[in-house]
Order: structure tokens, then sequence, then C-alpha cells
């Protein structure tokens, strides 16, 4: 059986959580890939949120197996207070929840380090949530980082200090201390907590799923725009968001994957510091945060909003292999009488172009703009896809044309129930 695998194709924030949590009763196995603590996937039924950080978005269902995967850095801290936050609202998350011993730990220091590093950059910042999550990425690339698994091993603790020890002589090249000592007592809990746990070679563990035909989806966190190699670097994240991060996330071969889902919204967002080409500083853009409540759920930050990008949508598509497409919060454009689409980008030489620059961050162009007729209605009401209104339906139909990919869900508001399929 093929393992599916759910992508944000814009900045992050797309809400991919509730596509997760819609799609999640057809699949067995729902596994994370990649990504920190900075992500916060936000599901919402029954009148409730939910907001998740390191678990999968499969955990409301019981009969799922939920795994996060190698490729993931995980902090403890977070993790046991996102396990208690489940706990009090009924979810007993240690009957279906599985650990690889080979996920990164992210210590106190790397978060002191995060910090340290980006006050250092000034006004040049890159936007870092300050989770600790890149250093803790480097330390992988580095081959000195701490295993998930290195906490069962007697030796835990020396080679916690080492760690430490180093990245004091990092903190101290910037004339700073860690200044962790709380934050360590709190650690040191959290990984008792840890052990409590079941921790497995996850690679096998999907493999044998993928064997035994059971049905899997790989969640993915952040966006394809911030993918360390692809994305508009060096605003982007640690890891690799892409497809191509599942397969070294979870272990499993190019050959096994299925459907590609990507989610977008039907505008565009993005949190922290970097391009954006179509970035609204107006009451319009200020008026689809207010609908949108566009803040972060781990953050929260206001986050920067503008028009949908079809250059950037294009080219996430096209590295992604996606073969459908979810639109997510159509009804925040419900009071708009006009919707703009960028099409292209207009150069500094006068070229037009679909293409993204290797040097977005630097090039100083122009988007291309197309109106469309808004709905002018609460898409909230509408129960069936088809019976959307015909502005929502042509603006669909475009983005189909232009994007050569189906649109087969469209989210109409934040509850499960929201969610209209063709």
């Amino acid at each position: 059986m093929p393992v599916d695998i759910l992508v944000g194709l814009q900045w992050g924030d797309e809400g991919k959580g509730k596509i997760v949590d819609v799609l999640a009763p057809q699949y067995d196995v729902v596994a994370r890939f990649q990504g920190g603590p900075n992500a916060g996937h936000t599901l919402e039924f029954e009148g409730t949120k939910h907001v998740l950080h390191q678990i999968p978005s499969g955990i409301f269902h019981e009969h799922i197996t939920n795994i996060i995967g190698n490729g993931v850095v995980l902090d403890p801290i977070v993790f046991r207070t996102e396990v208690e936050k489940l706990a009090a609202r009924g979810v007993d998350v240690s009957r279906n929840l599985f650990i690889s011993k080979k996920a990164q730990l992210i210590l106190p220091s790397h978060k002191s380090l995060d910090r340290i590093s980006e006050e250092a950059l000034g006004t040049s910042k890159i936007g870092s949530t300050q989770k600790g999550i890149g250093p803790a990425y480097q330390d992988k690339i580095g081959r000195s980082g701490l295993r998930v698994g290195d906490i069962l091993q007697s030796d835990f603790q020396e080679r916690y200090q080492i760690t430490v020890a180093k990245h004091q002589k990092i903190a101290s090249f910037y004339q700073k201390d860690l200044e962790i000592e709380e934050l360590e007592q709190q650690f040191f809990s959290a990984i008792d907590f840890l052990r409590t746990f079941t921790l497995v070679d996850s690679e096998y563990m999907i493999n044998q799923a993928i064997k035994d035909g059971k049905k899997i989806l790989a969640e993915g966190a952040q966006g394809s725009l911030l993918d360390i190699d692809f994305g508009t670097y060096p605003f982007v994240t640690s890891s690799n968001t892409l497809v191509a991060g599942a397969c070294t996330g979870l272990g499993i071969a190019p050959r096994h994957i299925g459907e590609v889902y990507g989610i977008f919204k039907a505008y565009c967002t993005r949190v922290g510091s970097g391009p954006f080409p179509t970035e609204l500083h107006d009451e319009v853009g200020e008026k689809i945060r207010q609908a949108g409540r566009e803040f972060g759920s781990t953050t929260g930050r206001p986050r920067r909003c503008g028009w949908i990008d079809l250059p950037t949508l294009k080219y996430a598509i096209m590295l992604n292999g996606v073969t459908q497409l979810n639109m997510m919060k159509a009804d925040v454009l419900d009071d708009f009488d006009e919707i703009s689409v960028c099409t292209h980008y207009k150069l500094p030489d006068g070229t037009i172009t679909d293409q993204v620059p290797h040097d977005l961050d630097k090039t100083d162009l122009t988007p291309v703009y197309i109106t469309m007729k808004g709905w002018g209605e609460e898409l909230r009401n509408y129960e069936a896809y088809n019976e959307l209104p015909k502005a929502v339906l042509e603006y669909v139909a475009y983005l189909e044309e232009q994007l050569e990919v189906s649109v087969n869900i469209i989210s109409v508001g934040p509850d499960r129930k929201s969610t209209l399929v063709k």
C-alpha cells in the first residue's frame, strides 16, 4: 500500500492539521516526518480548538497509529505539556503514539543559542521562533546531537554535559552565558516522562506497515517555501519540508509514495522575516488578518498577509509532485468585492516571468495581478462543494487551470464539518 503525503505549499500555517484530521479516518497510520515545536497544527471540532506542536494530527482517532519520525526534532518539555493538555481533554496518547529513537532532542541550550544568535543578527533577523530548532538541526548535521534513543543509555547525563559545554563555548563567542539552569530542571523531569512512552525503530515499524497493506499518511510541518534547500533562503526553516523530506524523515523509499496532498490558503500569509511578493501593508491586508485570525498558533505573532501567489504555488506543486489540492480558508474572503491573483512577476529589467528567482529576497520584483469578482456571502452556510456560489467556483476553476491540478477540498470554516469535498 503506498504512503500518501500531505505538505503545505506556502510559508506554513496553511491548515494542514485540519486536513489531516479530516482525512485521518481512512488511514491506519499517521506519521510526522520533520520539523519541531515551532509547528502549530490547529484542529477544531465540536466547538473546541486543539493545537498540536509535535504529536501527529491523527491522535484524536483511537484506531490510528501515530508516529513521530526520525526527521523530527523533539522538545521533551513541550512534548510533556502537549500530552498533558490532551489528557485533560480525555485523549490518552500512550495507547497509540510511538516515537522514533532516531529523532533528535532539543536541549535547553539549543533554545538559548537560538535566542543569542537571533539577537546578534540585529535588523537582519531570520524571524526564528527561538524554540531551539535551528541549533538542534545544526548539531544533527554536525554529528554531535543527542537522539531520543540516547535517553535509554546509562551515559546520557555525561553526554548531555559534554554537549552543553560545547554550546557554552559558542555562547561565549557572543560574550553571553547560556542561563539554562531553570530550564534544565524541567528538561530532566520531561526526559523521565518521555522514557515512559514507546520508543521505537520507526523505520522498521513504518516499512512493516507498508508490507502489511496498512494505509499510511505522512504529515509535514511548515511549508514548501520554507524548505532549507528550495525555500526563500536564508529565511527558511532548518529541515526539508517537501515530499522528499518524508523519505528521509521516516525511512520510506520513493517508490512507496502515493497521493500527494498540497494544502494552500485562498490567499497567502507569512510569519517572520523574508520575501513576500504579494504582501499587503494596507487596510486590505489587515482585513484579511482579522477575518482569518492570522496570529501564530505557536507564537501568537501576527502573520503578514497578502493575495495568493501563483508563481510560488506552481513552484511548490512542481517540487512536490502534488496530485490533489486542498484550498483552505476560502471563507476569509467572504466580504471582498474583488479578489486579486498574482499570476506573474515583473523583474527590474522589465521581464515578465512566472518562475521564482533563486535570490527572491534580493530581487526587486513587482507582482502582476488579475482581478476576479468576489462572492460577497458567508460560505459557512454551504454544505456541498458544487453548491458554492458561482464566483467561488470560478475562482477555483481559474486556479485549477493555472496550476494544472484539481482542487478536491475547499475549507469554508475552522470546524471539522466545514470541509467540502468535490
